[in-house]
Formats: structure tokens, C-alpha cells, sequence
């Protein structure tokens, strides 16, 4: 049977005409697609809650071994500095130290670079490449490094003990002798002619250099503009904060000569096959377990270093190595997210229409090259959910001594989101529109669907303005001159800001699901998705139970261990329910198959007479039937398992969207803001389980909110040196800084795949940013504010009042 996704989509990206067509359903596909949906669409409470809330939750530092050891890194002082030599001498002679290694060990013993595969490689990704139009140098990712230290922070050699302490206070012991070197943190600066190279081989740091659009219809059409608005923008690096510190355990088995490793991750089929060729091993001798984790956002999807360092470590002290980080250590070594410094340029006619869009775009990715998704995301969105005939862009990636950047919430889409809309609304002030009426005259209509957009995106399905309205609608948004005035006689400024957005989801191509009827009445599913916090046993156990039509208690998913998963392309990029709801469905098609054979069988009759109706298959005019369960265990003997085991490769993006709305209270005296009041309308296509997904919306909205309002990983540029290494630097949203949010979601089916879904994991997150930054500039108008950059901190918002000057009195006595 062909496969439900088994699409032909044909794409010309110059006459931006695309086709999209689907294969003729069998009777099983037909009746994934004609599903009661019973459990689908309802709130459902999370099954998995009561096991992380009372303590059972299986997390990465829970676990662990007889006989097990302690590893502490030794780490670099210094941005960027020559590793001239390691003494490991006092180190070794200290109490229950068992080994002491290094870069040098690494390559005596032959254990190869993270392989991180930066490029995204669904076919319709954006394409990255190096300057000169090929591969890019990305910069080989070592365990540990034999020539330099690239960052602050980074781990140059792991001391191995028999308990935590006495490994931290050896690595204490070890004396590394650095040569300092020149070094460069800017995104901007590291781009600059001269600036110090983090790479030889990279002397300019520009390692990524792409164009797209159509740069001569671009520059015709900013040519004969009657308006054209540039603006320039810094989206600064933040982290991800994971409520559970990174941890990993490993341990080599030496009369198997098997490796096993328990790291919580995005995807730990992933994992397996990248540290397995760290290891120069086949990876059927490396089992990799991540079960529940405490928050990833993207920082988890790529391997650390510390995962490969226990598992070599192992080997070499005969026994289990563990390692866990300090917040500190997180702070300075998890994978960060954003750093994107974009230069936009927007052209008008004289009514308002955009005509065209220039973009360059230029990503920080640190001192290694891991992901090179933000770049490649927002590349395909510099639009946002505006109809601009034209768009020309330059996306380039530089090198800087700082942690490597890599993918986080909506991946590049914060960005371009912030920049577009931020552009719509200078605008608007500098042109005299009104930003609403400047936003509907221009957005993409119902009708122009499936939209290509003028760098290639093809964006699948929408109601932009629909959504405009309803999240005017929702947020009283007409109410909000009298709310002004009220907090104007309290002597507070209000302001509101509103954005529109549309993001993509690709992510890996590559999904399989397993379902197997049990004996004991229950349904296994076995898929390589797996959660941090998302609620995927619940809301996938949905998807199986409408599908074969059984109680959603009675399905019970398994992931996480790589000895049972074989395929699974992980969480990121809100791929999860797209794809394991797609394979699960097809699956669950097979499953339904083979029990119709099995009925036809055991009823001795043709498998076109046997109909399937409320989880028990029957033979058609007559009152024979069994239930599924039934069916299962009485052919087991002589069938097998009733079990299916279905891969599924789907290529093609959804493109979710909505619009939000921000109110805050500004003190003009402290400069301190108050979010009042967040509204948004979301659609995610068909939503799954909306209890999960407005969740999932509220999670999004607080990491949005948090960069606009206090998140920064500030690096001194002088020093090189991180000035957050701690939750004392570092500002987070907490539930006291935030107001009850008003959320909605809308459910424009995607003809993409089977269930119309799209994703709902990162709505939330990609007009945050704007949104809060557009509130607060709209509450200092009147001070002739223009622009904030973010975090907007009291002292930030407070600096801005006053380097405007006094408001306009004439302006506040009209009112």
C-alpha cells in the first residue's frame, strides 16, 4: 500500500507556481481520514502528569550504576586562548582521582569530531552555503580541543574520581598553560574587516553566504517606491534555562563491548547515531536511553560534549561515568539560541501597498557551527504574512568566541517575525497610516493559497486576517482608550502592541511507528518522537485510539530507548505531532488491514465483507463479530502478534500563524513595564488535544515575553567574559510578572497530510517578542520614543524616557 504522504509536489521557485497532489485513498487510508474523533479535539488531562508530579519521573540524573564514577570538566577561562600544554600531575596524586584526560587523549585514541550535519536537509529548506557557493566549514566539534579554547566556558580536559567532590576539586589541580589570543564576541563585530579569526581557515569569519529572491525585480521595484523605510535590529542570544541541568551516565560494558548512555535529549535515535560514529563504533553496540525531560526548546536536539566524554570515559577507568552540570555550567555551555543582527529595508507605493522587501541577515553561531536551522527558517520568512511581490535577501553566519548558537523555540522565526513587524510599524508612524489598515491592506489572502512567497516558501493555508480580527476581538482592543486613561490618572503609561505572524514546520523528514495489540487488552505503540514536557503519551495515545476506534486509557505509547526505538527524527522544529500523527495514523491503517484479514479468516469469509465499527471487526449483514483484543490473541498462535511496523519520509512544511496582542503599564518614573493583558489566536491546523495545545501556547508566550522583558546572555566584549552565569543574572518570567493570558486557537485544516495538523508548540513564542516591544514604544509615544532594544528592562525603558526628553503636554492635554 503506497503511502498516505506519497505526495508529488513540483515547485517553480522563479514563477512561483507550485502543484501539490495526492494519491487515491485505499479503504483503510478513507477511514483514517473519516475517523469519529472521539478523543481527537478534546481535552484530555495529561496522563503522564501524575508520574512527574509525584516524584516517578525517569530524568537523567536519576539514574545510576553500581560502581559508578564522577566526572567534573576542566574548563577555559578565556574566549580564546592556545592550549600550549596540561599538567595533570597534582591532579592524579589527588584523593580518588582515577583519570585525568585531555584533547591529546582524544586523538591518540582516535575519537572523531560531533558530527552535527548543520545544514537542514528536508528538500524544502532554505540552502545554505559557504561564500564561495559550496560546502561550509562548520568547524570540527572535538570532545575536547588539542589546539585552542574558543569560548569561555569550554572543557578542556575531564577529571574522573570516585565521588563529585573529589572530581571538582581535582580539576582544580589541573594547570593548563593558555597563550591568549585576540578575540571577537559581536555578531556584528566578528564580520567587521580585521576582526580576529576564530578559524584559520575561516579568516573573515563569514563561513555562510546565500542570496535569495529575485534581486533585479527587488531593485526595480524599491526604484519607482514612493516610500521606502529602513531599520536595523539586534535580536540578542538568550538560553534556554531547562528546569533539569544537562546530566549523562555511561557505561562500557567490556565483555559485550557495548555502550550505554542515559541523556536526556530531543531524539535519542539521533543521539545514538552521532555519538556512535564519535566513538568509531557500529551503533547497534550503543544504546542510548532519555526518557522524561525537564524542558529542551531546541537546546537538547544536538549532542554535548560531556555525553561522548562519559561513554570514552568509561571505557578508560572500567567503569560508569557520570556527569552532571551546575546551573552555572549551563549558563555558560548549554547551546543558546537567537543572535541575529538584520538589516531590513521596506518599499511603498504611495497608498500603503508593499511593493518590495531587502533583508541581510547575519547569524552568530559561535564557535562552532551546530545548527544552522535559525538562519535557514527565517530566510524563508523574512515576509512574515504580508503579500510582497518581491524580496531579496543575503543570509550569512559568522564564527565569534562565544558558545555555539543552535536552534531554539520557533527557530529563526522570533526574528524575522520581530524585524517585518517592527518595519510595518515605523511605517505606519512615519507615513501617517494606521497600523491595522496598513497590515489588513497587505496581508495574503484565503483565496492566494497555497502562497508562494518571494523567496520560495510555499505556505500551505490560512485565514491571516480572520485572525487579525478575532485577536482585535478578544482583546478589546476598542476598550483600550478608556483602560489609557484610567492608568494615565494612576500615573502609568499604556501602551499596546499587536503582531501578526506566520512560521514553518519541517524538521526531520524521517518518522516510524510500531502498534502492537497486547494480551492484556492493552495497545503499545512504539515511535521515535519523544517528549520534554509536550504531553506526546497522551495526545498521540489520542490519535491511536480514534484510529482503531478503542479507549484512550488502553494505549500506552513507548519511546526513549533505542534498543526498542529504531526510527525517529526527535522534537523540534513542531514537528512531533505532524509526523508521529501522520505515521501512527498509516500505522494504524495497516493495523486495521491485517485485523480485516485475520477476521476474514477466522469468520471464513472475503476480507470485502468484514466492516470495522467501534473496535470490533464484523462480518457484514450478519451478527458475527469480535473485538480487536480478542482477535489478537486468538490468532496470535497461529498469525503472530497482531503488530505493523510503518516508516514514513514527509518532506513538505506547514506553515502555522496567528496574531497576538500585548497591553503593558509603563511607570515613566522607573522606567518598569507590567504586561496587563496578552491575547492570541493561534492556528495550528487540526488541534489534537486543545488542553495540551493552549499549554504548549501559554509555555511559548512566557519564552517570548521573557526575551522581550528580561533575558539576555550578556557577554562583556572587552573581556569576552558571560555576565549571566547564574539565576541571580539572569532575568526569567515567572508567574508573578505575568497576567492571565487569553488564548485561542483556530483550526484551518492543512492539506499537507492526513490530519490536517500544523503545529502548536511554537506560536506562542514567535510574535512575542515584537508584540511586547511594540506596547512599550506605543506607551512612549509621546515621548517621541522610536525604537527599545530588548531586554526591556526598567533601567532600559527608564534611559529611553529620558534621552527622549518630556513627553508632548500639548498631545496628553487633547485627551
Amino acid at each position: 500500500m503506497s503511502s498516505l504522504l506519497q505526495q508529488t509536489v513540483s515547485t517553480d521557485r522563479e514563477n512561483a507556481q507550485e502543484k501539490i497532489s495526492y494519491p487515491s485513498m485505499t479503504p483503510e487510508m478513507k477511514l483514517v481520514q473519516e475517523a469519529l474523533f472521539r478523543h481527537v479535539g478534546k481535552p484530555i488531562p495529561r496522563k503522564e502528569d501524575g508520574r512527574l508530579i509525584t516524584g516517578k519521573g525517569r530524568f537523567s540524573d536519576d539514574f545510576s550504576l553500581p560502581g559508578q564514577t564522577y566526572a567534573a570538566m576542566v574548563r577555559s577561562p578565556y574566549p580564546h586562548a592556545r592550549i600550549l600544554g596540561i599538567d595533570k600531575s597534582e591532579a592524579l596524586e589527588s584523593p580518588g582521582v582515577l583519570a585525568v584526560l585531555t584533547g591529546e587523549d582524544i586523538l591518540d585514541d582516535g575519537i572523531a569530531p560531533l558530527p552535527h550535519s548543520p545544514v537542514p536537509s528536508t528538500k524544502f529548506d532554505m540552502k545554505l552555503t559557504a561564500p564561495d557557493g559550496g560546502k561550509p566549514f562548520i568547524g570540527p566539534h572535538y570532545l575536547l580541543p588539542n589546539d585552542k579554547a574558543r569560548h569561555v566556558g569550554e572543557a578542556v580536559a575531564m577529571v574522573i574520581a570516585e565521588t563529585a567532590a573529589q572530581a571538582i576539586d581535582a580539576a582544580e589541580k589541573v594547570a593548563v598553560d593558555y597563550e591568549e589570543l585576540p578575540h571577537v564576541t559581536g555578531t556584528a563585530a566578528a564580520a567587521e574587516p580585521g576582526a580576529p579569526a576564530v578559524w584559520d581557515e575561516v579568516p573573515d569569519n563569514v563561513f555562510i553566504e546565500t542570496k535569495f529572491g529575485d534581486w533585479e525585480a527587488t531593485d526595480a521595484a524599491f526604484a519607482k517606491a514612493d516610500h521606502i523605510i529602513r531599520a536595523d535590529f539586534h535580536i540578542d542570544r538568550v538560553t534556554a534555562v531547562t528546569i533539569e541541568p544537562r546530566s549523562s551516565l555511561g557505561h562500557f560494558d567490556a565483555e559485550t563491548s557495548r555502550y550505554t548512555l542515559y541523556a536526556g535529549s530531543g531524539g535519542a535515535v539521533r543521539q545514538k547515531g552521532e555519538l556512535s560514529k564519535v566513538l568509531g563504533i557500529e551503533p547497534k553496540n550503543l544504546r542510548v536511553l532519555s526518557f522524561d525531560v525537564g524542558g529542551n526548546f531546541g537546546a537538547r536536539n544536538r549532542a554535548y560534549v560531556e555525553f561522548g566524554l562519559v561513554l570514552w570515559g568509561s571505557r578508560k577507568v572500567g567503569r560508569p561515568v557520570k556527569f552532571t552540570a551546575t546551573r552555572s555550567e549551563a549558563f555558560l555551555t548549554d547551546y543558546q539560541g537567537r543572535d541575529l543582527v538584520t538589516k531590513v529595508e521596506l518599499a511603498l507605493n504611495k497608498d500603503g501597498k508593499f511593493l518590495a522587501m531587502r533583508a541581510d541577515n547575519l547569524s552568530n553561531v559561535g564557535m562552532r557551527c551546530v545548527s544552522l536551522s535559525p538562519l535557514s527558517k527565517g530566510s524563508g520568512l523574512i515576509t512574515g504574512s504580508y503579500d510582497i511581490p518581491h524580496a531579496a535577501l543575503r543570509a550569512r553566519a559568522v564564527f565569534t568566541n562565544t558558545m555555539c548558537t543552535q536552534a531554539y523555540r520557533s527557530s529563526g522565526r522570533p526574528e524575522v517575525t520581530y524585524a517585518i513587524e517592527r518595519l510595518v510599524e515605523i511605517a505606519a508612524r512615519e507615513l501617517g497610516f494606521d497600523p491595522l489598515e496598513l497590515r489588513r491592506k497587505n496581508l495574503i489572502q484565503p483565496s492566494a493559497m497555497p502562497y508562494t512567497n518571494a523567496v520560495g516558501s510555499i505556505y500551505d493555508s490560512g485565514e491571516y486576517e480572520k485572525n487579525m480580527d478575532r485577536a482585535l476581538e478578544i482583546s478589546d482592543w476598542n476598550g483600550f482608550e478608556a483602560r489609557r486613561v484610567e492608568a494615565k490618572r494612576r500615573g502609568k503609561l499604556l501602551g499596546r502592541g499587536f503582531a501578526n505572524y506566520v512560521e514553518s514546520s519541517i524538521g526531520s523528514p524521517k518518522e516510524r511507528a510500531e502498534i502492537e495489540i497486547k494480551d492484556d487488552g492493552t495497545v503499545e505503540v512504539v515511535i521515535g518522537t519523544q517528549p520534554s514536557g509536550q504531553g506526546h503519551e497522551t495526545s498521540f495515545a489520542q490519535v491511536v485510539a480514534d484510529m482503531i476506534q478503542v479507549p484512550v486509557e488502553k494505549v500506552w505509547i513507548v519511546l526513549g530507548d533505542t534498543d526498542i526505538v529504531s526510527v525517529g527524527g526527535g522534537s523540534h522544529s513542531g514537528r512531533s505531532m505532524r509526523h508521529a500523527g501522520t505515521v501512527m495514523a498509516i500505522a494504524s491503517a495497516d493495523l486495521l488491514a491485517e485485523g480485516r484479514r485475520r477476521a476474514a479468516e477466522l469468520f471464513e469469509t472475503t476480507v470485502e465483507s468484514i466492516e470495522f465499527e467501534g473496535g470490533y471487526f464484523k462480518v457484514s449483514g450478519t451478527n458475527e463479530a469480535i473485538d480487536i483484543f480478542a482477535l489478537a490473541r486468538q490468532t496470535r498462535a497461529t498469525a503472530g502478534p497482531l503488530r505493523v511496523g510503518r516508516d514514513n519520509e514527509m518532506h513538505t512544511p506547514v506553515f502555522p500563524n496567528g496574531a497576538a496582542v500585548c497591553e503593558v503599564e509603563v511607570d515613566p518614573e522607573t522606567g518598569h513595564v507590567q504586561i496587563t493583558a496578552y491575547s492570541t489566536i493561534d492556528d495550528v491546523g487540526r488541534c489534537i488535544n486543545p488542553l495540551i495545545v493552549h499549554g504548549q501556547t501559554h509555555g511559548g508566550i512566557a519564552q517570548g515575553v521573557g526575551q522581550a522583558m528580561w533575558e539576555l546572555c550578556a557577554i562583556d566584549p572587552t573581556t569576552g567574559q558571560p555576565l549571566a552565569g547564574s539565576l541571580m543574572d539572569y532575568g526569567m518570567p515567572r508567574f508573578d510578572n505575568l497576567p492571565s493570558f487569553n488564548c485561542e486557537i483556530a483550526e484551518v485544516i492543512s492539506p499537507t497530510n492526513p490530519l490536517g495538523i500544523k503545529a502548536g508548540g511554537e506560536g506562542g513564542t514567535t510574535p512575542a517578542l515584537v508584540t511586547v516591544t511594540n506596547a512599550v514604544i506605543d506607551a512612549l509615544k509621546d515621548y517621541g520614543v522610536t525604537q527599545v532594544p530588548m531586554p526591556l528592562t526598567p533601567f532600559t525603558v527608564w534611559t529611553a524616557i529620558q534621552q527622549a526628553g518630556s513627553p508632548d503636554h500639548a498631545t496628553i492635554a487633547a485627551e
